[in-house]
C-alpha cells in the first residue's frame, strides 16, 4: 500500500508512485503540515529553484484536518504564481499546449486546498496517461509499507532515501545557466518535455 499526502502541483517522485501496482491512497484525514508540499511546489526560474506557496487560512486551532483547510485569498497569490510560471516557462517547448488547462488554478477561487490539489492532479494524470484513481482515506492511517506522506518533502532533513526513485535527466529551460535540478514540480517536466514526460517518469522508477 502506497500512502501519499495531498500535494500542490506535485513533484516527479510523487507522481512516480502512480505507476506502481500497489494500492495507492491519498491521506485525507491527517492534520495539515506547514512548510510541506501540501501547499507548495518548486519550479525552475531564471534565478534558480523557486518555491510557490498557497496561503491558507489560519485559526486558533492549528490542528485542522487537511480536507478542511481553506485557501486564503486575502493576498493575490494566484496572480503571483501565474506570473512566476509564465516568466519561467513561456519560452519552453510545450508551454502553450498546457497552460490553458491549468489556468483554472489562478482564475477561480476553490475554497479548500485539498479539493484544489485533487483537481490539479486530475489534469496532470490526463497528460501522463494515468488512469488509476487513488483512494481518499476515510480515516487517518497510522502506517503503511510505503509511507511517503512526510518523506517527500521540501526540507532535506525530512526526506528519506527512496531506493525506488532515481531522477532521470531531461531538458530544462535554463540548462545553459544551471546544472540539472532534479525532482521539481511536474510543471517543469511537462512544459519542457510534453509527451515524453510519462516515459521520463517511468525511466526514473527503479522498483525491484
Amino acid at each position: 500500500m502506497i500512502l501519499l499526502s495531498s500535494s500542490y502541483f506535485p513533484n516527479i517522485q510523487y507522481l512516480s508512485k502512480f505507476f506502481w501496482n500497489d494500492k495507492l491512497i491519498i491521506e485525507g484525514n491527517e492534520n495539515f503540515q506547514k512548510q510541506s508540499f501540501r501547499n507548495r511546489c518548486e519550479i525552475l526560474s531564471a534565478n534558480g529553484k523557486m518555491s510557490l506557496f498557497v496561503p491558507v487560512v489560519k485559526g486558533k486551532d492549528q490542528k485542522t484536518k487537511i480536507k478542511d483547510v481553506r485557501i486564503d485569498y486575502f493576498t493575490d497569490w494566484q496572480k503571483q504564481h501565474l506570473k512566476s510560471i509564465e516568466s519561467a516557462y513561456n519560452s519552453s517547448p510545450f508551454y502553450e499546449y498546457i497552460i490553458d488547462d491549468i489556468l483554472f488554478v489562478f482564475k477561480t477561487k476553490e475554497p479548500f486546498l485539498f479539493d484544489l490539489n485533487l483537481k490539479i492532479l486530475d489534469v496532470i494524470k490526463s497528460y501522463l496517461d494515468i488512469d488509476r484513481i487513488p483512494i481518499i482515506s476515510n480515516e487517518y492511517i497510522e502506517q503503511s509499507d510505503f509511507d511517503y506522506r512526510n518523506s517527500i518533502h521540501p526540507k532535506s532533513k525530512m526526506q528519506k532515501k527512496d531506493n525506488d526513485f532515481f531522477a532521470t535527466k531531461y531538458y530544462q529551460t535554463f540548462n545553459d545557466k544551471f546544472d540539472f535540478i532534479p525532482n521539481l514540480s511536474i510543471l517543469d517536466l511537462l512544459f519542457n518535455e510534453g509527451p515524453r514526460s510519462r516515459d521520463i517518469i517511468l525511466e526514473s522508477i527503479k522498483k525491484a
